[in-house]
């Protein structure tokens, strides 16, 4: 009986363990004029920057583009790795935001190659995914692309970039951020 007890008192503990992470995370609201549009969660250990409305311009074509507030998020200590959630003011569906993604292309990846597209929902919302390969800052990178359908004529565009080299760990990171993302109105 106590062989019985001792060895299935390391089962237990594992299982306790494994069965709730002991992880956190913060919460964060996009808001456009004082009105919360959407919400996620950033993870333990990764850092957010947010940016107002502003005017960036591609230096090889000289072609600015007006850019509403973008909120950054990334690990702490590796810049390999970058999510960015923004909403764009007048994109009102997800045809509009694919069209908006075409245009801002080139401040994001340069040479794009498209692998895979797909119609989804996330956090509940309607959404296209497009997910691909391309270079950024002469390094190659795969990235996904997401347009996701807000309530009362609102999109939210979420972008990831992974750089050649990010640990694979952080797909666990992005796709939970994904999953707290949740309309606020």
């Amino acid at each position: 009986m106590r062989i019985l007890l001792s060895s299935a008192l390391p089962i237990c503990t594992a299982m306790w363990l494994t069965a709730s992470p002991l992880s956190a995370e913060t919460p964060v609201t996009y808001t456009d004029q004082g009105r919360g549009l959407f919400s996620f969660a950033v993870p333990d250990f990764w850092t957010l920057r947010t940016g107002g409305p502003r005017e960036i311009e591609d230096t090889d074509l000289g072609d600015p583009r007006a850019v509403a507030r973008v909120m950054g998020v990334r690990p702490v200590t590796d810049d390999n790795v970058w999510m960015g959630f923004v909403s764009p003011s007048g994109i009102r569906s997800i045809e509009d935001g694919l069209r908006y993604l075409e245009d801002v292309d080139k401040f994001l990846v340069k040479n794009p190659t498209v692998s895979d597209t797909s119609r989804t929902r996330i956090g509940g919302l309607p959404a296209h995914v497009i997910r691909g390969t391309g270079n950024r800052d002469g390094r190659g990178v795969n990235f996904t692309a997401a347009v996701i359908d807000l309530p009362k004529g609102r999109i939210a565009v979420v972008v990831t970039i992974l750089r050649e080299g990010a640990d694979p760990a952080y797909v666990e990171d992005l796709n939970a951020v994904f999953a707290s993302f949740r309309a606020l109105q």
